[in-house]
This record gives structure tokens, C-alpha cells and sequence, in this order.
């Protein structure tokens, strides 16, 4: 039997306001399309990808907490 992989050995990223952008980008890509439907369409920029998801949320009005939701509830499948 073969030993698991490193993505298999890796625990999902837990998402909280407090997560930094970048490392969510970092751990997956495939979430890009929920900053840029929150109007984050700067992701490459050093800057937003040190934000917070509750900084990022802030400065373009939307919700923090549904944010967390809908990533946790993508990254999930």
C-alpha cells in the first residue's frame, strides 16, 4: 500500500475573518472568483493579498462572515 501524498496528508485551510488573503489564494486558487465577485480584482497586488478577509471585506462593503461562509462551504467540496 502506498504511502498518502502530501496534498493528502494536508488538513484543509481553516477560514476565519482573521485569514490572510494570499494564503488563501496560496492553499486554493479556485476561491479567486469569490474576491473578485466582492470586487477584489487586484489579487496578484502584494498589498490585498496581505489583507485580512475582514480588512478586504471592510473597504468593499460586503460581509465578513458570509465570505467565511461561502469559502468555507467551497473549500468543503
Amino acid at each position: 500500500m502506498a504511502a498518502p501524498s502530501l496534498f493528502e496528508r494536508m488538513s484543509p485551510m481553516e477560514i476565519t475573518k482573521n485569514s490572510v488573503i494570499g494564503d488563501i489564494l496560496d492553499s486554493d486558487p479556485s476561491t479567486a472568483p469569490f474576491f473578485l465577485e466582492m470586487g477584489m480584482h487586484c489579487l496578484g497586488c502584494p498589498a490585498s493579498r496581505g489583507e485580512s478577509l475582514e480588512e478586504a471585506c471592510m473597504v468593499h462593503g460586503v460581509s465578513a462572515d458570509e465570505l467565511v461562509e461561502k469559502l468555507k462551504a467551497h473549500m468543503a467540496q
